[in-house]
């Protein structure tokens, strides 16, 4: 019972976080889509609604369950281009704390593929594609 809370206590935990992350972008889509356009990425706007909805759809298969494996490693993937679009080691020269950023995302990484291996647990819809 305890590894069924823990399980679901991080299922929450990680769709807080997809759901924080799209609210922020929605609630100013002009600040994220500057913040993409000075990293070098074209159609920023574009790419920041992609982001909003991407991060929706990943809160949402983690509370739910649903396709919660491969939520988990599209996750983890997305999670690792961040760390290098915006935290890469050609920001630690101007800013030092942007290193502690990049290695932030690997430890979110390791958490989003223990999941992947583990599973939803109880109390999730259960869909998958590689089970």
């Amino acid at each position: 019972m305890a590894s069924a809370i823990a399980i679901i206590v991080a299922r929450i935990i990680f769709s807080f976080i997809f759901f924080m992350a799209a609210g922020f972008k929605f609630a100013d889509i002009g600040a994220t889509a500057s913040y993409i356009a000075a990293a070098g990425f074209p159609m920023a706007t574009f790419l920041t609604w992609v982001a909003a909805l991407f991060e929706i759809a990943l809160a949402l298969a983690f509370i739910s369950g649903t396709f919660f494996t491969e939520a988990s490693l599209l996750a983890g993937i997305y999670v690792i281009f961040l760390a290098f679009a915006f935290h890469g080691p050609s920001h630690w020269q101007q800013n030092q704390a942007e290193f502690g950023f990049f290695v932030d995302h690997f430890t979110f990484l390791a958490g989003l593929l223990f999941a992947a291996v583990h599973g939803p647990e109880r109390w999730a819809l259960r869909q998958t594609l590689f089970r």
